[in-house]
């Protein structure tokens, strides 16, 4: 199942970013093949202020576990976050409408 997570920032995440940066984005290249997207959420002045992850995931419990190992999550760059069941339904990323599909 497709998973979403909007995981923001807490405090020091500036500094705590800077610090497991090499880290998360080794995990981020190590798991891949589960990622559909991933990047950080920007607020209005652009500056970073958590992430988004949208993953294949068996559940939300294996989601949530597989999130406790991002580096991020270990160095406490989250303040919290956020996770879904999401359904692609149509985009360019989905190759259109899905339910005009045959």
């Amino acid at each position: 199942m497709l998973v979403m997570i909007r995981a923001l920032d807490g405090l020091d995440a500036p500094t705590r970013r800077v610090a497991a940066l090499a880290a998360h984005l080794d995990f981020v290249a190590a798991e891949i093949e589960c990622i559909r997207v991933a990047g950080p959420l920007l607020d209005a002045a652009g500056d970073k202020c958590g992430s988004l992850y949208l993953i294949e995931a068996a559940d939300i419990a294996a989601a949530e576990r597989w999130l406790l190992h991002d580096p991020y999550a270990q160095a406490g760059v989250w303040s919290h976050w956020e996770m879904a069941p999401f359904q692609a339904a149509a985009g360019t990323w989905v190759g259109g409408l899905s339910w005009q599909r045959p």
